[in-house]
């Protein structure tokens, strides 16, 4: 008896122990079941990820892309201004350019000649002047290193140290920006 009581804890224990490998396995087969269902959650996530990326690669392409148009179409268009930047000056010149050849053609004497000059001459003043063309002042001004260049100094008694004696050829600003100096001779004791 003692043998079958030995065989029965035996078979008991055995029991007992295949109970415990089938929990172990089962609970392994869970803990793998649980990584693999983690890791296809971070594989479709790593997808969308994968497509948000591209279409952020794709829109900067498309967006770098419409720039250098952009930059292309505006070098474009400030060449041809640039191009025809004067046309309404030589709009305006023109009619002045045509009296003079008409002056000129028309005229049968010196007195002639000058009237037609100074008719053209006057006209041409008024173009420019539209245009934002104006005369830098020099008689009686002080001098001025920004709108005057001195060519000659001398001392004279009638006029102050550092103002303008002469003008020897006029100065122009257009816009208020200096084009052209005006050339002067200035008194310097």
């Amino acid at each position: 008896m003692a043998s079958d009581k030995e065989e029965k804890i035996e078979e008991e224990e055995k029991d007992l122990q295949d109970d415990d490998t089938t929990k172990e396995e089962s609970s392994e087969n869970d803990e793998v079941t649980k990584l693999k269902e983690e890791i296809e959650t971070l594989k479709e996530e790593l997808a969308s990820q994968e497509e948000k990326t591209n279409e952020y690669i794709s829109y900067s392409q498309r967006l770098q892309a419409d720039f250098e148009n952009f930059k292309k179409i505006n070098e474009k268009q400030k060449q041809e201004v640039i191009k025809y930047a004067n046309e309404n000056l030589i709009k305006n010149i023109l009619d002045s350019y045509e009296d003079l050849g008409r002056a000129l053609e028309n005229s049968s004497n010196y007195d002639e000649l000058k009237e037609g000059i100074e008719l053209i001459n006057n006209k041409l003043h008024d173009a420019l002047k539209k245009e934002g063309l104006e005369e830098i002042p020099t008689k009686g001004e002080k001098f001025d290193p920004f709108k005057h260049e001195a060519l000659m100094a001398e001392a004279n008694d009638d006029v102050e140290n550092g103002y303008i004696i002469e003008e020897l050829m006029k100065g122009y600003t257009l816009k208020d920006k200096v084009i052209k100096y005006s050339k002067v001779k200035v008194c310097k004791k």
